[in-house]
């Protein structure tokens, strides 16, 4: 083991993780991503030679996986991956310090409940960025991981470093110079491998006998249209129009007397400053929406809006910026709002918002002339917290919207199921990555909520891909990229909850109460032997 070079296994690391990522199908070569870091761990560097080995991999699997980022915005792709690469040594860190106080073998399953920790921070601070949290990775197998009803991806996640540290407790002694501890694979890896794979198909198999029993009693379908129109043009002065005639056409071409809902992606409606939600039915462009839906008063429309509210000083939110040399001031809005002939039924505000591009966390907002902002707005979105649910009254579909970055977020999204939804609807615009991995693996991680829910999933992409998920995962349709095109489906509507619906991520939390028992534990013995040290 001495004589392998820190950079070989460094490499090794981060090459496997970003080969075992969607869309490749090597996910299950994830299993062992972590065994070379733990090995170089064994080497016995210095702390920062390990970290700066570590941080090598964690640079190499992010700008493999999410290099996308750069056809967005260059310098916000940069920072993106070198800072969450620097936030992912940050478990390592602890490792290290572990593994030099209580010993390597107490270090390597510290490493668990420390990795989950910063993935559970990640999922939840100012800065957050989970696209990689390490669960999401069995997207594109929704047959392995059914039990996420359960856990969530959080149980992928545990999953994946349990049998990353048996194999490498395994191979230790070889890679050291010594034997095997068996010849053949052990019987804690192969249990570790097979319990979750036979779990999750029984679970395939009962989600698809409900699902059969359920789409026998859907009576009324869902279009979902993909207008294919170019992100970076949308917002210009004048072409509002055609994109609203593209729309309206599309969704035409699909209805029936049996269509409930229509589906338009985000931001489908916008104005280059923005749509008065307040006044939103008085709004003379959109004349011909109120006209469309006039004409089919059975049909309830789902869309995106770039909105507004105008307030007064005393009226004003925290999120509120002035309009200059006035006593008026305005929140901008990326909104999902349901649409019938009267007007804007209830809407709901975008709360996941984008770090760097649709927020700046507090503790960056010195910095706010650096970033360079996308998507309609100059300064920011406001965001609420609640979970608003869309309700159609008239054909029972309870919807949770999820606009865009929202949908990786499988927690913050059951909170629309407890709240009552029945259906997930995606509203995205993921051109701004061009045809990349980067939309692919948007869609993919849709899948993963599908799961967690038990809810179908109606997908709508400004570009691609737009799709209808069934609930144990499955794509049962979809449109391409690049393409203007159009979905129809029957969509069952469901009231049960999983587990990880009622509880939340119970998981994750055990994991970070694990990790501060195990650092104040090391801490101590540190502390304790520093003291009996001294002269």
């Amino acid at each position: 083991m001495k004589q392998v070079h820190p950079a070989w296994l460094s490499l090794a690391a981060g090459l496997i993780l970003a080969l075992a990522w969607p869309p490749l199908t090597l996910n299950f070569i994830l299993f062992l991503a972590f065994v070379p870091l733990f090995l170089l761990l064994d080497k016995g560097l210095s702390r920062w030679r390990f970290l700066g080995w570590v941080y090598l991999a964690m640079l190499i699997w992010n700008a493999i996986t999410t290099w996308w980022i750069w056809n967005s915005t260059g310098p916000g792709a940069v920072a993106a991956i070198m800072a969450n690469s620097l936030l992912m040594c940050l478990p390592w860190l602890g490792a290290y310090n572990i593994n030099k106080r209580l010993g390597h073998d107490l270090a390597t399953w510290a490493f668990i409940p420390l990795w989950m920790t910063f993935e559970y921070i990640h999922l939840n601070w100012e800065l957050s960025w989970p696209w990689l949290t390490l669960g999401n990775a069995f997207a594109t197998y929704p047959e392995y991981i059914q039990w996420y009803e359960y856990t969530g991806t959080s149980g992928g996640t545990l999953w994946v470093l349990v049998v990353n540290v048996l194999l490498y407790q395994q191979i230790r002694p070889a890679m050291n110079g010594g034997q095997l501890r068996s010849g053949k694979i052990s019987l804690p890896i192969l249990l570790a491998l097979a319990l979750p794979l036979s779990i999750s198909f029984l679970l395939r198999s009962i989600a698809k006998d409900a699902k059969q029993d359920n789409s026998a009693k859907a009576t009324k379908n869902i279009v979902i249209v993909q207008p294919n129109i170019d992100p970076y043009a949308k917002f210009q002065v004048g072409s509002q129009d055609v994109q609203l005639s593209r729309l309206i056409g599309l969704s035409e071409r699909a209805i029936d007397t049996h269509t409930a809902l229509v589906i338009w992606p985000e931001t489908a409606l916008n104005l280059p400053n923005g749509i008065e939600e307040d006044s939103i039915r008085k709004n003379y462009f959109l004349m011909p929406v109120w006209a469309f839906l006039k004409k089919h008063p059975q049909i309830r429309l789902v869309t995106g809006v770039e909105g507004f509210r105008l307030f007064n000083s005393a009226t004003k939110t925290v999120y509120s910026r002035r309009i200059p040399d006035t006593d008026i001031w305005y929140d901008s809005y990326n909104s999902a709002a349901l649409l019938d002939s009267n007007g804007m039924a209830s809407s709901y505000h975008k709360s996941k918002l984008v770090p760097g591009v649709e927020t700046l966390p507090s503790f960056l907002r010195f910095m706010a002339n650096w970033f360079e902002q996308f998507g309609g707005t100059t300064g920011g979105y406001a965001r609420q917290d609640d979970r608003t649910v869309l309700t159609d009254s008239l054909h029972g579909f309870k919807i949770a919207p999820a606009i865009c970055y929202e949908s990786i977020y499988g927690e913050f999204l059951t909170g629309f199921v407890r709240n009552g939804a029945n259906l997930l609807c995606v509203i995205t615009n993921d051109g701004w990555w061009g045809n990349t991995a980067g939309h692919k693996q948007h869609l993919a991680y849709a899948r993963l909520r599908a799961i967690e829910t038990r809810r179908w999933v109606v997908r709508s992409a400004n570009t691609g891909i737009s799709a209808v998920i069934d609930p144990t995962g499955k794509i049962v349709d979809s449109k391409g990229w690049d393409e203007a095109a159009v979905l129809k489906h029957d969509v069952p509507q469901k009231e049960e909850l999983t587990v990880y619906v009622r509880f939340g991520d119970i998981l994750s939390k055990l994991m970070v109460s694990m990790a501060i028992l195990i650092l104040a534990f090391s801490t101590y013995r540190w502390w304790t032997g520093r003291k009996q040290n001294k002269p």
